[in-house]
């Protein structure tokens, strides 16, 4: 359950509205249509840890000292314990064989790193989350949240 107490939540849009963009975004992504948005979101290629099955799945994205993260507190995120392979298209290209690395719950890199002047509004759309107060939280209320929220960072490398 989502503690919207928190200084930090996470925030999603109705569940029709992301069917509709997780089907057109995976194919607006590839093409210079989506424009900025394509270094803003990565569609996420990968095989399910048990199942076998293949999810494709958009994620914001966040480009941190040149590394690729995800930010997450969804159940797909445990099909990344121990580290495991996806494709990734991020920014038009398709970067194939990358390995995913899950951070632990609450701990490692996942506080994205927010410059002073960005709007509150952009950063919460980057991030996929609502923040409780109308300016851009410090470190220690997004490490709270983070705890709270069950947060975890996806980081993806070269294989």
């Amino acid at each position: 359950m989502t503690n919207q107490n928190a200084a930090v939540y996470p925030s999603h849009p109705p569940e029709p509205i992301m069917r509709l963009m997780n089907s057109l975004l995976p194919r607006l992504l590839r093409t210079p249509l989506a424009g900025g948005a394509r270094k803003q979101f990565m569609v996420l290629g990968f095989n399910g840890r048990k199942s076998g099955r293949r999810f494709t799945i958009t994620v914001s994205a966040h480009l941190i000292d040149e590394v690729l993260y995800a930010l997450a507190g969804s159940v797909w995120t445990v099909n990344f314990r121990g580290g495991g392979p996806a494709d990734i298209l991020y920014d038009g290209k398709t970067k194939p064989d990358r390995r995913a690395h899950r951070g632990p719950r609450g701990g490692g890199r996942i506080v994205p790193p927010l410059r002073d002047g960005v709007r509150v509004s952009r950063a919460q759309r980057m991030m996929g989350v609502k923040f409780r107060d109308p300016r851009v939280p410090t470190l220690e209320e997004f490490r709270a949240a983070v705890v709270e929220n069950n947060f975890v960072a996806i980081r993806f490398t070269p294989a």
